[in-house]
């Protein structure tokens, strides 16, 4: 770790103070990505790991699908993008979209 807290490039879940993941209606997920020091912001911000493109492979949607916000006033990126199953469709095991985030913690950045 760094005199300024960060860490060198390593594993999403070990520099974001916050990983969670819930729905914004029935047909859409939100994954919110929070972080306690600038350094470590900008390290997941610049990071190919967290990009569309990457988190649509991971997610098995289409990039266009997926939209990332970036907000540096409050040190978090917010990911939207479609759910798999509509929630409580026959088959979904996550109702509230609670448990989404899970992939995203062992991203390299």
């Amino acid at each position: 770790m760094s005199v300024a807290g960060c860490v060198s490039p390593t594993l999403l879940k070990q520099v974001a103070s916050v990983v969670r993941s819930k729905n914004a209606g029935p047909l859409c997920l939100t994954i919110d990505l929070f972080f306690s020091h600038s350094c470590d912001y900008e390290l997941a911000v610049a990071s190919t790991g967290l990009s569309t493109l990457a988190v649509a492979a991971l997610y098995g949607v289409q990039p266009a699908q997926v939209r990332r916000f970036d907000l540096p006033d409050i040190l978090a990126i917010k990911l939207a993008m479609p759910r798999a199953l509509c929630a409580g469709e026959p088959g979904d095991g996550d109702v509230y979209g609670a448990q989404q985030h899970a992939p995203l913690l062992e991203v390299a950045l």
